[in-house]
């Protein structure tokens, strides 16, 4: 299979890597979606299955090579070299539209939040007394999240190594954004934003011979975020690719079920209109985090004002979301 490419595979096998990573940053869209509409979901997971004892046993006898050929290396580390390239890319676009444009980039998320509740539920037959419980309670579990006051940013290392195996669930399990539940788990930009941004600005300061860096302990403490969320992902890759076999196996309709109810019942979470009432200080200061954002203590959610250009503007931004996903749907037919 390895020996087989050629160079045009290659290339397209690292800008379906791009594409992947690209979708695995953003709420809604799943790398997983990417992975099947390009024909390579199949591969994909079996390759990932086959990252178990008998490949650790070829690495520990010396036997590299056979290794790679086990787990179909040349694929993985293609697809993987691209998926790093857009992180970078990905990252830095996301930072300057969520300081600078937060409403159009949430209008933008709750579109492809729409699109992919359409695209997970559209070819869902098998509705019976079962997944529809199981779609009950998948919804009742997204708005209580939906209600509930937004957690506080957690750099935990522990916790980030856990939010690192939620986050690879989209490229396992078509239809769920991991994007999505660090959002819900207020890391999203901690982990995907910050934290890949200082790897970037990192390794450009080595590239011109600056290292002032090492004198920086917010930029290390992102590194060791970044480094421990990274071994999480690569964890939750392995192992989320053997328990998805299982759990497709023998609850597939009412795995279904529970992802298109918690889907739609958080829809609130990702709501474009709301005002953020920022933590205070006794001194009634706002209090900022170690990037100099405000922390969010609460929403409030409003109805969207119908006269103002800005609101037109963000309801353009929720079709363009939901057009990128039903495009997504067209291209893989």
């Amino acid at each position: 299979m390895e020996n087989t490419r050629t160079l045009k595979d290659k290339i397209l096998l690292i800008v379906k890597g791009l594409a992947m990573g690209a979708a695995n940053r953003v709420p809604g869209v799943s790398g997983g979606v990417i992975a099947f509409v390009a024909g390579f979901y199949e591969e994909f997971i079996f390759s990932l299955q086959r990252i178990n004892g008998k490949a650790f046993k070829f690495i520990f006898s010396g036997h590299f090579k056979s290794f790679s050929q086990y787990i179909n290396g040349r694929f993985l580390g293609l697809l993987i070299l691209g998926m790093m390239i857009s992180y970078f890319s990905v990252s830095k676009i996301l930072d300057y539209f969520i300081q600078h444009y937060k409403l159009y980039v949430w209008a933008a998320f709750f579109g492809m939040i729409l699109g992919s509740i359409y695209y997970v539920g559209k070819g869902f037959k098998h509705w019976n007394r079962r997944t529809i419980i199981s779609l009950l309670v998948g919804a009742g579990i997204g708005i209580s999240i939906s209600l509930m006051n937004p957690a506080m940013e957690n750099d935990h290392l522990g916790f980030v190594f856990i939010c690192g195996i939620i986050s690879v669930s989209g490229m396992t399990l078509s239809g769920l954004s991991g994007s999505f539940i660090l959002i819900l788990l207020e890391n999203y930009v901690l982990l995907l934003v910050d934290s890949v941004n200082a790897l970037y600005d990192t390794i450009s300061e080595i590239v011109q011979g600056n290292f002032e860096f090492t004198s920086n302990p917010e930029r290390i403490h992102d590194l060791k975020v970044l480094g421990v969320f990274t071994a999480g992902s690569a964890v939750g890759l392995v192992t989320l690719s053997h328990l998805l076999n299982y759990v497709l196996k023998h609850f597939k309709h009412i795995t279904t079920a529970v992802i298109i109810g918690f889907i739609s019942g958080s829809l609130g979470v990702i709501w474009p209109w709301k005002e953020e009432g920022c933590k205070m200080d006794e001194a009634g200061n706002k209090l900022l985090d170690s990037n100099g954002r405000e922390i969010i203590e609460n929403y409030k959610r409003f109805a969207p004002d119908f006269v103002s250009s800005e609101t037109w503007t963000a309801v353009f931004f929720i079709f363009f979301g939901i057009t990128i996903v039903l495009a997504l749907d067209w291209y893989g037919k």
